[in-house]
């Protein structure tokens, strides 16, 4: 198996495609907005809404760096930042996980037309194309597994 054909595996499991942990969209859909802006009383963690706004954060970055546009780079000033939340709205919370979707989905279509040296070409700011997607993959499934977690913590 080629690197391309891996690394599109690992992308479509962390959102769509179940494999040896829930797809990322599956358990979205199945939680509450009360759920998605809970944390636990004890620790200090984050909720699944800041998980999700910091996933969001790192594939937003690629994509604009993959394009060179860093104009719109979205800033962060350390990583702690990058699970900031916007207003907390329903509406806001949708918007968030419908511009995760499409962030995640737009990264897909790159791979699927990359040619091969496309994929191990230096994108300004990041090591290669194949290199951050496969360290977003990893990324998101570790992070997957706390929002099952803190899911689960919940009843759901």
């Amino acid at each position: 198996m080629d690197a391309k054909t891996l690394l599109l595996q690992q992308w479509a499991s962390c959102l769509d495609e179940e494999d040896w942990f829930p797809a990322l969209e599956k358990v979205l859909e199945e939680i509450t907005f009360e759920q998605v802006i809970w944390k636990p009383t004890e620790g200090a963690m984050n909720s699944i809404w800041e998980i999700v706004c910091h996933l969001l954060f790192y594939k937003k970055r690629l994509l604009t760096r993959f394009f060179g546009d860093t104009a719109n780079e979205p800033q962060a000033d350390n990583n702690e930042t990058t699970f900031r939340l916007p207003t907390m709205t329903l509406q806001k919370w949708n918007e968030t996980k419908q511009e995760y979707y499409e962030v995640h989905r737009e990264l897909e279509k790159i791979l699927v037309k990359a040619e091969q040296e496309d994929l191990y070409r230096q994108i300004p700011g990041e090591r290669s194309l194949v290199l951050e997607m496969k360290s977003l993959a990893l990324h998101d499934a570790y992070h997957i597994g706390q929002i099952v977690f803190l899911s689960k913590m919940q009843g759901a």
